[in-house]
């Protein structure tokens, strides 16, 4: 039996990605409301950095891993235009129903996909564009998923990963206590879960830090890879090129 994290707990792999989707299954209807209230609006901004820095163009070819409600899909399909595509994807269906929704309400039709990010159903070199937000530290194999994300990019295409990561060092603490305190609060009020979001906290303290994500990617075929911090560290935009 292999052994990984759920927050700070050890579970055995094959239970992990049962106990995130149980975690999602339960914020999904109230994902965004919690987004706005967690990050005081923050994550919007964090997002449209990222779809600046993707800079994707029409008639291109974009996948949206772990894409939730939505947000990065809905933005890329007005860059990639009709003779793009945008493949929206994520492995929890009460996730991904709410985005799909979401984007119908838009106006917006996607391909709209379940799968899983370390088995990823698409051809060898098909996207120019690959992202993921706010999902990879809750994958059980992240190399794996890597792996997989270089995979399915065409050669010189580029990976964005925006994530949760490490605090500047004078914020430690009270990062800590928002984390601890304020976020499973928050999350028992608004949402009725506080212990989805107390998992939240302590998934980001599992996570790699910005220096040891950026040697992942490397070591998962990103020829070069540049970290950008946002907001004093509390989230980093990772962009790996393929070799």
């Amino acid at each position: 039996m292999s052994n990984t994290h759920f927050g700070y707990e050890t579970v055995d792999e094959k239970d992990k990605a049962r106990r995130v989707r149980g975690v999602f299954d339960s914020v999904a209807s109230k994902y965004d409301v919690m987004n706005d209230l967690m990050s005081g609006g923050l994550h919007r901004l964090w997002k449209r950095y990222t779809v600046m820095v993707a800079n994707v163009k029409p008639g291109m070819r974009v996948l949206d891993i772990a894409g939730g409600t939505g947000d990065l899909a809905l933005a890329f399909a007005k860059q990639a235009g009709p003779t793009g595509q945008v493949v929206h994807t994520d492995i929890n269906q009460a996730m991904l129903t709410t985005g799909r929704d979401r984007l119908l309400d838009a106006g917006v039709v996607l391909p709209t996909v379940v799968c899983d990010a370390e088995k990823l159903p698409f051809p060898d070199e098909h996207f120019d564009v690959v992202t993921v937000a706010f999902g990879l530290r809750n994958m059980t194999h992240k190399d794996e998923a890597l792996r997989e994300m270089n995979r399915v990019l065409k050669p010189r295409g580029k990976l964005l990963v925006l994530e949760f990561s490490r605090v500047a060092r004078p914020l430690e603490k009270t990062y800590d206590w928002y984390s601890f305190k304020i976020l499973p609060w928050l999350g028992q009020k608004v949402a009725g879960d506080a212990e989805s979001y107390r998992y939240l906290a302590e998934s980001i303290r599992m996570h790699p830090g910005q220096k040891e994500l950026k040697s992942l990617m490397q070591g998962c075929g990103f020829g070069h890879v540049d970290f950008h911090n946002m907001t004093a560290g509390v989230v980093a935009l990772h962009v790996g090129i393929k070799c």
